[in-house]
């Protein structure tokens, strides 16, 4: 199986279409099932953010795959398959991985170095998991992915250097001490806001959101209090941080007073963008935090770039390593079977041989045939971990005519 992603994101759609193409809830959901439906599909896993849609699949036909998933996800998001298209990024095989590493260490995010990232991939794995659309391919790459990402974090300056998508929309709305600020939506993204807005020193924290409770559990956490959806009004805020994902607008023209700083982390909109209009209005939304170019310090994201190469180049070296060890199974089963059987015709025409000289003739035999082997299979697991590794093994494959799945299937049926 090789992995293929197939996707969209701020670095190739426009903010416009990302908001069309968000996938959430049951949609998300019924796109995992179909995927894995098709015939060239064995797994599924897929990526939606406010920034991005990305399918991850470990398939066994490229272009079959890469069809299907596309006309798939034309389906679900209601995006014409010739719109989708000019958006679309393909990545197969080691660029798959390079793209899931770069994208897990923040590197690929719309705001440089972000750490939410992470979660959201944590997030996006356990979906797929609880669905039973991924197994082993996708589940083992995707955790080493999320250790990358970690490591990127613990072992650079990338927390420091690169803002989350929230203190990049505060960056951009001016100083937030003193402010009266409302936190619409009690989500992850809510509580960075809150942590972030606390941290900055905001005057008063109001938090808001369709489910009283959480409201009240992440107000309490900022010393602010918690309203109702319903009850939400603008005219004694000056700052509106908001990313619930309902899907429409929950801010509108008709709710605004006066003067506001409204910033807009959600996919689709919860502000209606007819609020820019408005005098005193500043609407700061992803497309607003996309072209400020705000992202993390050059040496942090060489860094990561740097240990992502690292990390890239041992992956592949370890699962190239391990795709040779079926063919050296093999050799060395073959190996095993021509001697037994040349030993025994040995032992027919010389019945006399006492158990002492039997004994012995074996372990030379088997002693000789390890000897010429030793070299060859170290070589070629050595040489399996570069990129033309396959090469060799298909070359010992041919010339010892070698069939690597017989060894395993024996061992299956005898464990």
């Amino acid at each position: 199986m090789s992995v293929l992603v197939v996707g969209l994101s701020h670095r190739t759609a426009p903010v416009a279409l990302l908001e069309r193409v968000a996938l959430g809830g049951e949609r998300l959901e019924k796109l995992l099932f179909d995927v894995q439906q098709d015939v060239c599909v064995a797994e599924v896993m897929v990526v939606s953010t406010c920034n991005r849609v990305e399918v991850y699949a470990a398939v066994d036909r490229f272009h079959a795959a890469l069809n299907a998933i596309t006309e798939l996800l034309a389906v679900h998001t209601g995006v014409g398959a010739d719109e989708l298209t000019r958006s679309l990024y393909v990545h197969y095989e080691d660029r798959a991985v390079e793209h899931l590493f770069s994208m897990a260490a923040g590197l690929d995010s719309m705001v440089v170095g972000e750490g939410q990232i992470l979660g959201q991939v944590r997030q996006a794995l356990r979906l797929a998991q609880e669905g039973g659309t991924v197994g082993a391919v996708l589940n083992e790459l995707v955790q080493q992915a999320l250790r990358v990402g970690k490591k990127a974090h613990a072992e650079t300056d990338l927390d420091r250097a690169g803002p989350s998508l929230v203190s990049a929309g505060l960056e951009l709305s001016g100083p937030v001490e003193g402010r009266r600020a409302l936190v619409v939506g009690a989500g992850a993204m809510s509580g960075l806001a809150v942590a972030t807005l606390r941290r900055a020193g905001a005057g008063e924290i109001v938090v808001a959101n369709r489910t009283y409770d959480k409201a009240v559990r992440l107000a309490q956490e900022a010393g602010g209090r918690a309203i109702g959806l319903d009850d939400v009004r603008l005219d004694d805020v000056d700052l509106v941080i908001t990313c619930t994902g309902a899907g429409r607008h929950l801010i509108t023209t008709s709710m605004i007073t006066g003067p506001v700083v409204l910033i807009d982390l959600a996919m689709p909109h919860d502000v209606d963008p007819a609020v820019r209009e408005l005098p005193g209005v500043t609407l700061i939304d992803l497309e607003t935090i996309k072209d400020s170019g705000i992202g993390a310090g050059g040496e942090a994201v060489q860094a990561v770039r740097r240990l992502v190469a690292e990390e890239l180049e041992a992956y592949l070296g370890a699962e190239r390593a391990a795709r040779v060890t079926p063919t050296v199974v093999a050799l060395r089963s073959k190996a095993a079977d021509v001697v037994e059987a040349e030993l025994g015709r040995l032992m027919m025409r010389m019945p006399d041989l006492d158990d002492k000289a039997r004994d012995e003739v074996a372990q030379t035999v088997r002693r000789v045939v390890d000897k010429l082997l030793h070299e060859p299979t170290v070589r070629v697991k050595r040489l399996a971990t570069s990129p033309a590794g396959d090469h060799y093994a298909e070359a010992l494959r041919e010339l010892f005519d070698l069939d690597p799945k017989m060894p395993e299937a024996v061992r299956e049926v005898e464990g």
